[in-house]
């Protein structure tokens, strides 16, 4: 049934007018994990869909951990660095490929936070609207009470501690879509493809 309305859920999205109401309409995006992979499937194919969880780790993050190694070293960093490049449990902060990910946004210049004068967020700040972390059996719901203004889509991680995560979301308009993956480069990975397939409006993340 989704794939049947594939063409006509993006008709949505692309309408201005109707684009806030695609959960509504298809609520099935709420407690059907995989509906975002099959969406972006549809829209760029297997070979696209494929690429970043195949070469993430035979490629990119050995190359992400070795240009970290360029910048200035901050407590954040090095934390960072440390942990993505552990080949163990971590015991404090993300796992290794997480903690490899939010390194990005210490390479990447963050965006600015809308008008100049506001200057740009720190990566610290960018972490913050990249992911966020729960406690395990704390609600899922609260957390989504608790929203005061709109966002960029973001993971909200639910486990122990933050390197032993038992399940992803991804939070959007106070919706809560839980990830099919269970691993954090997956979790990453459907995040990076909600905006392709536009349940929300397409701004670029932070």
């Amino acid at each position: 049934m989704m794939k049947t309305t594939f063409i006509y859920r993006q008709a949505m999205v692309n309408d201005e007018n109707k684009s806030s109401d695609v959960l509504l309409v298809f609520p099935r995006f709420l407690d059907t994990p995989g509906l975002v992979e099959q969406d972006f499937r549809l829209l760029f194919g297997e070979t696209t869909a494929n690429k970043f969880l195949e070469r993430w780790p035979t490629t990119f993050k050995a190359k992400v951990i070795k240009e970290s190694h360029g910048l200035v070293p901050t407590t954040e960093l090095l934390d960072l660095m440390h942990n993505a490049e552990s080949a163990a449990q971590v015991e404090n902060g993300w796992d290794s490929d997480m903690s490899a990910i939010l390194l990005l946004l210490h390479l990447l210049p963050p965006s600015a936070q809308g008008r100049k004068s506001l200057g740009k967020m720190s990566a610290s700040q960018a972490i913050d609207q990249l992911i966020r972390f729960q406690k395990v059996g704390t609600s899922v719901q609260q957390h989504l009470d608790n929203i005061t203004q709109s966002t960029q889509p973001y993971l909200l991680a639910q486990g122990s501690t933050q390197s032993s995560i038992h399940s992803y979301f991804v939070v959007i308009d106070k919706h809560a879509l839980q990830c099919k993956a269970t691993g954090s480069v997956g979790a990453f990975d459907e995040l990076f493809k909600a905006h392709y397939v536009s349940l929300v409006c397409r701004t670029v993340l932070p």
